[in-house]
């Protein structure tokens, strides 16, 4: 179970880009969806990483928003491999914001993303080993 209290993000720094008013719903938060696609594309990068080669996602389990994303924030986003299978990986990810101005860091979203390593036509193969 995943502590939201703790003040160190869990895993490797895989993605960071600011939070811009074109991702914003009505109330003026990010979207939960765009901040689930950077989380998509951060576990992507590391499970490609681990797998060495092409991966889909293929689940993503206990999705928690815990605090909103604002215009001007920095999300960033953490990664650190989980269980791995015969031809799948887990992934626990975190999303943070660097508060625009005030530069506070908050976890704002915590997901496991589960991923297949994929051949060239799209049958599961096996993750090498570590």
């Amino acid at each position: 179970m995943t502590d939201d209290r703790q003040d160190q993000p869990q895993g490797d720094l895989t993605v960071r880009l600011i939070a811009m008013p074109a991702d914003t719903n009505a109330n003026g938060d990010i979207f939960g969806g765009w901040v689930l696609s950077q989380m998509d594309q951060a576990g992507g990068i590391a499970a490609v990483e681990r797998a060495q080669g092409r991966v889909v996602t293929i689940a993503v389990d206990a999705m928690t928003f815990i605090r909103p994303v604002k215009v001007g924030d920095v999300l960033c986003v953490y990664t650190q491999i989980g269980k791995i299978g015969r031809t799948s990986l887990k992934i626990h990810i975190e999303a943070w914001a660097r508060r625009f101005r005030s530069h506070l860091r908050e976890k704002v979203t915590v997901a496991t993303f589960t991923f297949v390593a994929i051949d060239d036509e799209g049958r599961p193969r096996p993750v090498p080993p570590g």
